[in-house]
């Protein structure tokens, strides 16, 4: 069965003023779409077709790995993102923030400079250990947590590929770093934390 482009959780114009409308429809109408196109036109055929995104992120090399986990990279992106989003964690998972960075103002701190010198195309992530710590990490291009058996979790992603802020923020990555907060959705972030 060929995969389909999810629809966004919530309205295209429900992420303003911090995310565009115009940014959603090239972000999720265009660049999202075509992963989804070129994943399926590389597996048909294949020993691929019919694999769940995860088995295919697991096993695959090259240009198959990159358009799997793009699809499943953005997918998880709109997942982390609410209009209804920002402040602050709470329960474990905030427990689990203050405890590896000392409070939630040091985490934020340190995410968006992570994300900020994240070289190039690439995400920031939340994630957590095996042991239940959380620590930030960077993947390049179309990496992804999931990608690796090393008992981490992805909790939220943020993309900081050019195409997530450019429409509204040009260059200006730490702008749209910052401006991010107001739309982490913590209640995705507990339950991936939880599970």
């Amino acid at each position: 069965m060929a995969f389909e482009l999810p629809p966004l959780p919530f309205e295209k114009n429900a992420l303003e003023p911090h995310i565009s409308a115009e940014t959603l429809e090239y972000h999720h109408g265009k660049h999202h779409n075509a992963y989804v196109t070129k994943l399926n036109d590389m597996v048909a055929g294949t020993d691929n077709e019919g694999k769940s995104l995860e088995e295919i992120i697991k096993t695959a090399e090259g240009g198959l790995f990159n358009q799997a986990a793009q699809v499943w990279n953005h997918t998880f992106y709109w997942n982390s993102l609410s209009p209804n989003g920002g402040g602050e964690p709470t329960g474990e998972l905030a427990d689990a923030i203050n405890k590896a960075f000392g409070s939630f103002e040091e985490f934020k701190s340190q995410f968006n400079a992570k994300g900020a010198g994240n070289f190039g195309s690439g995400w920031t992530w939340l994630v957590k250990n095996s042991d239940g710590s959380v620590e930030i990490v960077n993947t390049d291009d179309a990496d992804t947590p999931i990608a690796h058996d090393n008992g981490q979790t992805p909790l939220f992603t943020v993309d900081v590929w050019e195409h997530a802020y450019y429409v509204d923020y040009r260059n200006a990555r730490p702008k749209y770093l910052e401006s991010i907060w107001n739309l982490i959705n913590w209640d995705f972030a507990a339950k991936n934390f939880a599970a």
